[in-house]
């Protein structure tokens, strides 16, 4: 069948089960968009490039797929980046579509024209510049192939506009041929037996949880080797989820802003199981000073993390998928009864979260911003999709949010990005359409992408935007509040801005709540409605994220509330 270059690559996205593009027309692109428009494809325009990139790393972590974006060349690509460097920190898997110049005048420094492969080599798994008709096919099957096996990441592919008018025949590659890759990636078994048999000599073993569990879909396998090991457990950021909240001796998240149990118990182990973690700096404190009585485990998928920053006694490199079935096999062979060997450490540990929770002073006449996500989360069903921005709000979510199931806590982990937000959610819902989003924000963080409400109206998109609203860059103000002598210097908003206005403006309802009783009354009622909807929650200037490791300090030098409360 012949057929045209932009008719080649939708029919091979049809291939890869593509079910929606998110994406901004321009120039070098439109004969793709036109044989969009034909073809009826399904696809989402967003306001900005930034939020299409962001939009379908939503959609690829609440659904497990490969998001697909795309834009036109020059600055549409380069718009893109942000979004691309956000999936390739918290691995998620993009297929960035991106329009080049005509192949004749490539190099030139022609109208619009960026060299994307070489400005995303840093933040990308692979990329690609597609310069011939007879290459686009099979780049499109090794870009989907990439980005979903091994450890997931983004892929661009810089198509040539030149190359979708020319005409090809339509014959889909069934299979990827890759000089070294495979995407398969399974270890050496004698790997787990060593972590069988450090278990076994252990006395005060605990399980550390990543966003990789998440990824590799390997929530169930990890349900049945913690009960299995009946050990304390603790998670990062992005392995929220991964672990139910009310399971026993579950401690939540650890690190810079993690439960004091958790924390401590990482100082205090002498036996830590890292699964699908990087040990980044938000979780280690002082990378010397890590886990000082332990001996350490790592699986991961990805060589290049072993060792990289702690030093790891244990590494399993494989593919959770295989690690993680064969693991539980070898706990169950071994015919230990670890839950009754470990209960001492156990019920210490668990003691210890008893004392130490996560909390918070209340303050009478003001809503505090852990209130709301206490109250939000105790409103919403199980089933629900929390999408946070990056800020305050984000680790009071992290803290006070109880998920229970991987792929319902979507966040911006490694990069940390402003902005991360409304356009997730916006990819998080149609994605999955039948469970309920709802995005907590703050006043900085809505203002960075706040032209994509315009793109949730006109799509109908049900989500629900929770502003935690402090007149400030909270983490900033925080920083210079403890750190920097008060001088908040550029980190205060001016309050003039009526978000709820502003919403208004683009087709969204809204509401702004300022007593605490409204918790109880104005929001149950906001969340209920259909339609898109933004609260709008006024809360205290100087509440502050505690616990915290300050920078340069060990996990167990904390800041707890009681003795900032002082």
């Amino acid at each position: 069948m012949r057929i045209n270059g932009a008719q080649a690559v939708l029919e091979g996205l049809k291939q890869e089960g593509v079910d929606v593009i998110f994406g901004y027309p321009g120039g070098v692109v439109l004969p793709l968009y036109d044989e969009i428009y034909k073809m009826k494809f399904p696809h989402v325009l967003v306001r900005h490039e930034q939020g299409a990139a962001l939009a379908a790393d939503g959609y690829a972590r609440a659904t497990g797929e490969v998001g697909v974006c795309l834009s036109t060349s020059g600055p549409g690509c380069t718009n893109l980046v942000t979004g691309i460097a956000t999936a390739y920190m918290d691995s998620i898997p993009l297929v960035c579509f991106t329009g080049q110049v005509a192949t004749s005048v490539i190099g030139k420094d022609s109208f619009q024209e960026a060299d994307i492969c070489g400005i995303t080599t840093p933040i990308t798994k692979h990329n690609y510049l597609v310069k011939r008709p007879e290459d686009l096919l099979r780049t499109i099957k090794e870009a989907f192939f990439i980005a979903r096996t091994g450890r997931p990441g983004p892929v661009v592919v810089d198509i040539a506009t030149d190359v979708f008018r020319a005409e090809m025949d339509f014959d889909y590659p069934e299979d990827v041929h890759l000089k070294g890759y495979s995407g398969i990636f399974k270890g050496e078994e004698n790997s787990i037996d060593a972590v069988v048999d450090a278990l076994s000599k252990a006395e005060r073993p605990l399980a550390f949880i990543g966003g990789g569990v998440t990824l590799a879909d390997e929530s169930d396998d990890l349900h049945a080797v913690l009960k299995k090991m009946g050990i304390p457990v603790c998670s990062t950021l992005m392995g929220l989820g991964c672990v139910e909240p009310d399971a026993e001796a579950y401690l939540g998240m650890a690190g810079m802003h993690g439960s004091y149990a958790a924390n401590m118990a990482i100082m205090g182990c002498d036996l830590l199981l890292g699964i699908g973690v990087r040990f980044d700096d938000r979780v280690t404190g002082i990378v010397k000073e890590f886990a000082p009585e332990a001996k350490i485990v790592h699986f991961d998928i990805d060589a290049a993390e072993l060792n990289k920053n702690v030093r790891v006694d244990y590494p399993v490199l494989g593919d959770l998928n295989w690690s993680l079935p064969l693991f539980a096999k070898k706990l169950a062979a071994k015919g230990e009864d670890y839950p009754a060997r470990f209960a001492a450490w156990r019920e210490k540990i668990k003691a210890m979260h008893a004392e130490h929770p996560f909390s918070y002073q209340k303050r009478e006449g003001f809503i505090m911003p852990q209130q709301i996500i206490e109250t939000v989360t105790r409103l919403m069903d199980d089933d629900t999709i929390f999408v946070t921005d990056v800020g305050q709000h984000q680790m009071w979510a992290a803290q006070f949010c109880t998920v229970s199931r991987p792929r319902h806590f979507l966040t911006s982990g490694g990069l940390g990005t402003m902005g991360y937000g409304l356009p997730a959610a916006i990819g998080a819902k149609i994605g999955q359409p039948d469970k309920k989003v709802v995005l907590f924000t703050g006043d900085g963080s809505i203002m960075m992408n706040c032209q994509e409400l315009a793109t949730a109206s006109d799509y109908g998109v049900d989500v629900k935007i929770v502003v935690v609203h402090n007149h400030l860059l909270g983490m900033v103000a925080q920083w210079q509040r403890m750190f920097y002598n008060q001088h908040y210097s550029e980190s205060k908003l001016n309050g003039k801005t009526d978000l709820v206005k502003l919403a208004e403006a683009m087709g969204i309802s809204g509401v702004r709540i300022e007593k605490p009783e409204e918790l109880e009354t104005t929001l149950p009622e906001a969340l209920s409605r259909k339609g898109a909807m933004l609260i709008d929650v006024m809360v205290p200037e100087d509440a502050n994220v505690l616990p915290m490791v300050p920078g340069g300090r060990r996990l167990d030098d904390m800041i707890l509330e009681k003795e900032a409360a002082k």
